[in-house]
This record gives structure tokens, C-alpha cells and sequence, in this order.
């Protein structure tokens, strides 16, 4: 064939093409099992970290395996037994109907004392944010709280990922002083008098819409879990 000829040069380009496309998609395959296991292996280190000082990497499976318990619930409370907490996709379970979902708790226990760690999925600005909050043996008051986000604004609705505004959480109630389930405000901006009660944080300056959104999915996610908690476990 005449490699001067405009055939040629749109064969090569189309062998070329197809070479490249199959040798990507054979590393992806390739890569697939290692992603899956640093995504768990992230997963459970979030996990952790909402109960205790962010754990080291290498010891993340010891400490999981060693001290947490995982269940399967429905919003009405049923455990579900046959699912595995690592296939499920909360994105996925809150488009469903309530009576179908699955969701995931993690029960933490250390000297006989048990911490109920809740996953978390919700809106901030520009994505999604994430998270785990860990409520104490009460299961009325908050030991620990971890977020996470897609892509937050560097300096406002990222900051949701700085210890300064996760560890306001812990000691704060989800229940007001009636006893009734209220979750917690998140406030606007910073230096708020946080002594008028014990179910609000400080928020971000300039971020409201992702404090919103870390308001709602607290609020949705321990909603999602309180008829479990209404049962003796």
C-alpha cells in the first residue's frame, strides 16, 4: 500500500487507535483489584478514625478485624443477614425506596464499651459529601465525626476535612432537651456562642450551602437508624 495515500494514513490511525484503547483498557482491568483494595482499605481507616486518632495505614486491618463488628440494617430496623457492608453504595440505597435499602452500621468496641458508627452520604456545593459519625453507648451523643468531599472550594466547604471542625462534634447530643431526636445545626460562620446549646457547631465562613449539606445528611443518615437503636442490641 502507498503510505503517500490518505487509505493508509486512516488505517494506521485506526490500528494505532485500537492498540492504545485495548492496552488501556487491559490496565484498567489490571489496576482494578488494587484500586478496590485501597478504596476499602481508605473506607476502613475513616472508619476508625472516628472512634480513635487516625489509625497508621499498616495497622488499619489488624485494628478493623480486631474491633469492629459490621451490620446490614433496614430504616425499620430488621438486620439483614447475606450482605456485605463493602458492596454497598449509599449513593445508590438513599434512590431507593425506604422499605428497599440496606444500610450499613459498624459497631465499635473497646473494654466492653460499644461505639455505633454511622456512614454518611449528602450534597455540598459543586459534589458530594461523605463521612462517618460514631455515637456513644447512648446512642444519643456524638463520639467522633470524619468527613469527606469531592470537590469543595479550598478554604471554605473544604475545610469540613480539618480537625478544627470535626472535633466540635464529639460530646454534641442528637436529642434536645425534651428528649426528641433534632440531629445538629450546623451554624453560619465561625465564633458562634456554642454554650447556648448542645446541639449546634460552628460552620464555615463563606460556606453555608456545604454546612447545609453536613446538617442534612447527619440529620438523614442517624434517621435512617433509629428504629434499630429503639431495639435492644
Amino acid at each position: 500500500m502507498d503510505i503517500n495515500t490518505n487509505g493508509y494514513t486512516f488505517l494506521y490511525a485506526t490500528i494505532m487507535t485500537l492498540i492504545v484503547a485495548v492496552s488501556l483498557a487491559a490496565v484498567a482491568t489490571g489496576l482494578k483489584p488494587m484500586q478496590l483494595k485501597q478504596e476499602e482499605l481508605q473506607m476502613k481507616q475513616s472508619i476508625l478514625a472516628s472512634v480513635m486518632p487516625k489509625p497508621d495505614k499498616a495497622k488499619v486491618e489488624d485494628l478493623y478485624d480486631q474491633s469492629i463488628k459490621e451490620l446490614i440494617i433496614s430504616p425499620s430496623g430488621k438486620v439483614i443477614e447475606g450482605v456485605l457492608a463493602k458492596d454497598i453504595e449509599l449513593r445508590k440505597e438513599y434512590k431507593k425506596s425506604e422499605s428497599d435499602q440496606q444500610l450499613p452500621l459498624y459497631i465499635y468496641e473497646k473494654d466492653g464499651k460499644k461505639n455505633y458508627i454511622i456512614p454518611l452520604y449528602g450534597a455540598g456545593l459543586w459534589d458530594a459529601i461523605s463521612g462517618y459519625v460514631a455515637l456513644d453507648e447512648s446512642k444519643k451523643t456524638v463520639a467522633g465525626a470524619v468527613f469527606d468531599h469531592v470537590g469543595e472550594t479550598p478554604g471554605l466547604g473544604a475545610e469540613i476535612t480539618k480537625p478544627w471542625f470535626q472535633d466540635q462534634f464529639k460530646g454534641r447530643s442528637l436529642y434536645d432537651a425534651s428528649g426528641k431526636f433534632v440531629s445538629i445545626d450546623v451554624l453560619k460562620g465561625k465564633g458562634n456562642d456554642l454554650s447556648k446549646s448542645n446541639v449546634i457547631v460552628d460552620g464555615m465562613s463563606g460556606a453555608t450551602i456545604t454546612g447545609d449539606g453536613v446538617e442534612d445528611m447527619i440529620r438523614k443518615g442517624v434517621k435512617s437508624y433509629l428504629a434499630y437503636f429503639g431495639k435492644k442490641n
